[in-house]
Formats: structure tokens, C-alpha cells, sequence
């Protein structure tokens, strides 16, 4: 290839061969091509959505944390990123307060982590409930007793996490949600426990759809309220 670009040139007295002309031509449209894949090729953002937290029982930091974190995957495998707020009350970090002290926003959702229910009016599970569009909460006691009765105590951050993302589901698919198999499923018991520790309770494709467009849609609201 060296050779080609370096003696392509025609010498004195003698007659082109139109050689360089044609690897200009080409090296200009080759630069053209790369440059429009690369826009057209351009990663689109990630759906975003806020979870604002409020922790109103007596589950630990750490615990509630690394639910967040179980939670934060389940979502990323459905193709959603989350944005996570912890507005319970003895927060000092400076940033948290400031999140935590901005106006609520299309794309927001708010989860509540109570001790218990106070009156069984909701409909969705013993472990919690949704109010769409954007409050869920999440019962800390029930999960603590969830997790014993099945011999699974070490790991109640994942199963409060899997229950976290099961209840901001209904915020973005409504509240009769419910399916047979994921994450989605109205009934837990030892089978959707394990299924959790494995990593498998997690949103069906189709639910990873919905989820996706609904915060798209959410975002795009966001954006033409500030406008």
C-alpha cells in the first residue's frame, strides 16, 4: 500500500494513469461513509428514572442500600437506568439534599419503606403496594418475615430489592400488572425466592418494553414542561 500511494504519481513525459485521482475520489467517499455510520451509529441515551426514597421503618442503611443496588440491576436489565435519592431523614450528604429538595418531576417516582400495613385496601401484594403514577411502598416487616419463613434471612436486601422493582413496575405498567412468570408475579413463595437469589426475578422482555417506553415517555414530558 505504501508503494502505491507513493509512486501512483506520473512521471514527467509520461501519461497519468488516473490512479491517484480514483484513491482521492475514494478515500474521500470511504471518510464520508465512516463519519455518517457513526452518526446514524450514535447510542441512544438510556431511559433515566428518578426513585426517591423514604425510609419510614426500621430497616438498616446498608440494607436498604444494597436493595437499591439489586434493584438498580433488575432495572438495568431491563434497559432502564435509575437514579437513586434517599431522602430519609439524618441524610447530610450535600448532594442528596439537594436532589431531595428539588420540585418533583414527570420522571420521578417516589418509594416508600414502611414497618407495615396499617389498613389491607390495596389490592396488589402482602408486601406492598403502587398508586400509580409515581408512589410505591414497600412493607419492611413483611419482607423480614418473608425471607425467615423461607430460610433466607442473609439475603432479605435482594428479596427487598426484587420488591422495590416490583412495585415501581406497576407505576410504569399500572397496577394490574401481574404476570405468571418475572418479576411481575402477584404470589412470592420459595420457587420466586430462588429465583431471586439466582438472579432470575427480573422483568419478562415484554415487560422490559413497556418499562422503557413509559419512562422515554415520562422524559419527554419532563422536557416539554421546562420549555
Amino acid at each position: 500500500m505504501k508503494a502505491s500511494i507513493r509512486y501512483g504519481f506520473s512521471r514527467p513525459g509520461t501519461r497519468s494513469t488516473g490512479c491517484p485521482q480514483r484513491f482521492l475520489i475514494l478515500s474521500v467517499w470511504m471518510f464520508g461513509y465512516a463519519c455518517s455510520q457513526t452518526a446514524f451509529s450514535a447510542p441512544i441515551p438510556t431511559p433515566t428514572l428518578t426513585i426517591v426514597v423514604n425510609n419510614y421503618s426500621q430497616a438498616p442503611t446498608a440494607v436498604l442500600e444494597r436493595a437499591e443496588r439489586e434493584a438498580d440491576r433488575i432495572f438495568g436489565e431491563a434497559g432502564v437506568r435509575a437514579m437513586w435519592s434517599n431522602c430519609s431523614a439524618g441524610e447530610s450528604n450535600a448532594e442528596t439534599k439537594r436532589l431531595c429538595q428539588k420540585a418533583f418531576e414527570a420522571a420521578d417516582v417516589m418509594v416508600r419503606i414502611l414497618p407495615g400495613p396499617v389498613l389491607k385496601i390495596f389490592g396488589d401484594t402482602v408486601f406492598g403496594f403502587a398508586v400509580p403514577p409515581v408512589l410505591a411502598s414497600v412493607y419492611y416487616e413483611y419482607m423480614v418475615r418473608l425471607a425467615k419463613s423461607e430460610g433466607a434471612e442473609f439475603e432479605l436486601p435482594i428479596i427487598m430489592g426484587c420488591a422495590i422493582a416490583h412495585e415501581i413496575g406497576h407505576l410504569l405498567m399500572g397496577s394490574n400488572g401481574h404476570s405468571d412468570t418475572g418479576i411481575m408475579q402477584g404470589r412470592w413463595r420459595l420457587k420466586q425466592i430462588q429465583e431471586a437469589m439466582r438472579g432470575q426475578l427480573i422483568f419478562t422482555v415484554e415487560q422490559s418494553k413497556l418499562l422503557r417506553e413509559e419512562v422515554k415517555r415520562r422524559t419527554l414530558a419532563m422536557h416539554a414542561a421546562l420549555q
